[in-house]
């Protein structure tokens, strides 16, 4: 079994640091594109949940002593974006097309994380039970 857990070719802190980049880069982008007059900052909304798993894949990666307390609190925003992306399931009728994208992307990060997360445990888990038995 390989020593890290990667998919893509991509380790976990890179993901979240990914996913945070395309959340803040929507979130800033949703806002200046909104057409309502002041703009409203829940807009922003994307950008502020992906600065958060933006920086905690940067401290995991600079701190990899840590790497699994940071990564579990990137997973605990991931569950946070996933259950806040899911209004869009419940109604998405009277909603603009930024905000259906914007709920389908935080929705999309959240669970594929989250999905990536609990595969990554599993796998360390895994590692450190096979170190035992050798």
């Amino acid at each position: 079994m390989s020593e890290e857990f990667r998919v893509l070719g991509m380790s976990v802190p890179r993901i979240a640091i990914l996913n945070g980049v395309i959340l803040c880069t929507w979130g800033v982008i949703a806002y200046f594109v909104q057409s309502s007059d002041p703009p409203s900052l829940t807009a922003l909304i994307p950008a502020f949940m992906g600065m958060p798993m933006l920086l905690l894949g940067f401290l995991s990666e600079s701190n990899p002593s840590n790497k699994h307390h940071y990564m579990h609190a990137c997973m605990v925003v991931a569950l946070i974006m996933a259950l806040g992306g899911a209004r869009v399931v419940t109604g998405y009728g009277g909603m603009s097309w930024l905000a259906i994208v914007s709920h389908l992307l935080l929705l999309q990060v959240g669970i594929s994380f989250t999905i990536v997360g609990i595969k990554s445990f599993r796998h360390a888990r895994m590692q450190r039970e096979s170190s035992v038995i050798e």
